[in-house]
């Protein structure tokens, strides 16, 4: 950009919304108290909840929280997979006037204590005995204060607790609403976890607040999910690219289906991948993005699905962004995306110099390399160095030192590995210093982490390349490994 010169603006084709003055619980369930539709149905277990049923146990819930002693201020986690009691205690937490810390259950002991710690967490809700009052009052809905609190890696890959204000969240699901007509006869599938944002924002709450009946589902092969859609009618889908590929490379008989509308985000979808998977599915298949630190922000209208299917679509309703060189608020043509709208983070909690970080002249950093045509967004690579393993999140950063700690062990570097199924693999690079086998690192790393962060490839080295700062050359190494 020219000394002097006015910054590029990309912006919505549509206005900005008006952003409510209500909490989530107030917002999302405003309707439901006399509402006998189904609301969040089990396909496994059968377990349901009507709105009605929703909105009495929240209360229920929410008082006995009170009663036992959450206050607002205080952070509540909920370690739990998908299931309908989860938005029980989800709006719950919230409605009490409590932040809810939400957190993944496949993680181990000490990776949860490490996040409960980081996130001040005070209590942990468990779903099957949740505790409930009587005539407590509840405190004053604020929609300022903490909602959630959602985990990221940002650009470091050091986790980060990103807080989101009420607001936040409310301003997020208005902003979906013009483009994504979720009503009172669609039917959700719920497959994509709720303490992913993609899950608690695109999926959970949007549906609630839409009117919508939510399938919830364990994750399962490609032949029981398009079982499940068929037998519970489903109306929208919604992938990441490993379970896109998974039913692209489906050879069995695909059942009828109800779909009219299917969303993939949480990383870049193969085209190939997505042509074969939309003509299985007998609908279209379209891409979004988001990220935890901004919920969504860009997305394909229903009554646009003929646009191009490469892009990530527009941006939201009152989301506006810059395209600059990476590092910089210089504007480029491509370069890394810059956003900002009212569904933003307040920031990292209890990180100020991370949160400083993120922003640029009041901008949020996203670490994605982009390009526009014609108001759509294109994804042309990840300046972050995370991995995406089934639409996870996993810091090479944390390998890392894992794989350091080892006593055979020298130096190491992880980075992801291109795959087909699972969309990438961590590959690590080891230097070692004693005789030790990739399956013995591979299994003492599995040990210590959740399944989705297991080391699946191994090459030992000389040595690692890094810069003069000592930052791991990663780019180095995928390019001399090919």
């Amino acid at each position: 950009m020219e000394p002097g010169a006015e910054p590029v603006i990309y912006r919505s084709p549509l206005p900005a919304v008006a952003v409510p003055e209500r909490t989530v619980p107030e917002h999302v369930l405003h309707r439901a108290r006399h509402n006998d539709k189904i609301a969040l149905v089990d396909a496994v277990t059968d377990e349901s909840l009507t709105y009605a049923e929703l909105a009495e146990q929240v209360e229920a819930v929410a008082r006995g929280l009170v009663r036992t002693g959450i206050r607002p201020g205080d952070t509540v986690a909920i370690t739990s997979p998908n299931r309908p009691r989860f938005a029980v205690g989800l709006h719950a937490v919230m409605a009490a006037g409590a932040t809810a810390a939400l957190i993944n259950p496949m993680l181990t002991p000490r990776e949860i204590a490490r996040l409960n710690k980081l996130a001040n967490v005070s209590r942990t809700l468990d779903l099957d005995d949740l505790p409930l009052g009587g005539n407590d009052s509840l405190p004053p809905g604020n929609p300022r204060a903490r909602a959630v609190v959602l985990f990221s890696s940002g650009t470091t890959g050091v986790a980060k607790a990103v807080g989101l204000s009420h607001r936040a969240v409310v301003a997020n699901l208005e902003q979906h609403r013009p483009g994504w007509h979720i009503g009172e006869t669609d039917v959700l599938a719920a497959n994509l976890p709720f303490f992913h944002v993609y899950g608690f924002t695109i999926i959970l709450n949007s549906g609630l607040l839409g009117g919508a009946t939510l399938v919830t589902m364990p994750r399962g092969d490609a032949a029981t999910y398009l079982r499940r859609l068929a037998d519970h009618r489903v109306t929208r889908a919604y992938l990441v690219p490993p379970l896109a590929a998974a039913i692209a490379d489906h050879a069995g008989p695909v059942p009828d289906l109800c779909l009219h509308h299917v969303l993939c985000g949480a990383a870049p979808l193969d085209d190939a991948v997505r042509r074969e998977a939309e003509r299985k599915l007998r609908a279209p298949v379209r891409q979004g993005y988001g990220l935890t630190e901004a919920g969504g922000t860009h997305q394909t209208f229903d009554d646009d699905v003929a646009s191009d299917p490469t892009s990530i679509g527009v941006l939201c309703p009152g989301t506006q962004a810059r395209v600059v060189e990476p590092g910089t608020t210089t504007d480029a043509p491509e370069g890394e995306m810059l956003l900002r709208g009212p569904q933003v983070m307040d920031g990292y909690v209890g990180d100020e110099e991370a949160t400083r970080q993120a922003f640029a002249d009041g901008w949020l950093r996203t670490g994605d390399l982009v390009r526009v045509h014609e108001g759509r967004f294109h994804v042309v690579d990840r300046i972050k160095e995370m991995i995406k393993y089934k639409g996870y999140q996993v810091a090479p950063a944390e390998l890392e030192a894992l794989l350091r700690r080892h006593p055979a062990v020298r130096d190491a570097a992880v980075v992801g590995a291109p795959d087909r199924v699972n969309g990438e693999v961590p590959k690590a690079f080891v230097v070692t210093e004693g005789d030790v086998t990739a399956e013995e690192l591979m299994a003492f790393v599995a040990a210590e982490v959740a399944p989705y962060k297991k080391v699946r490839q191994i090459v030992f080295v000389r040595e690692i390349p890094r810069s003069v700062s000592g930052k791991v050359l990663r780019r180095t190494l995928k390019e001399a490994d090919r």
